[in-house]
């Protein structure tokens, strides 16, 4: 079978958690508690020991503010990593980011 690297993601699932929520300054226990999982089985999904599954990935992605395609594309994470602006606007909360939109809307 020949596989097209394209479709194979650049990091693997455990990586891109901990990518994701480095980039959001959350810690392992808090991003768990937030997705109502425990510590333990997110630090086993980040340490590639286990694999999550797609109701748990949901319940990460949801706790780290991006949906289950913005995980998997990794445009985002060359994006978010190559540019400091974005890295800081993705650090930022939803309200936050409404008032930072509605000020930019001003310009």
């Amino acid at each position: 079978m020949n596989e097209n690297k394209r479709d194979q993601p650049q990091l693997p699932i455990g990586d891109k958690i901990k990518y994701f929520r480095s980039q959001k300054g959350i810690s392992t226990n808090k991003l768990a508690n937030m997705a109502g999982i425990s510590q333990s089985y997110l630090r086993d999904i980040e340490m590639g020991n286990k694999n999550p599954t797609i109701e748990i990935l949901y319940l990460i992605c949801q706790a780290l503010d991006i949906t289950i395609l913005q995980f998997f594309d990794d445009r985002n994470s060359e994006l978010i990593s190559d540019d400091p602006l974005i890295q800081i606007i993705y650090q930022l909360s939803p309200k936050q980011k409404a008032t930072l939109l509605a000020f930019l809307k001003t310009i």
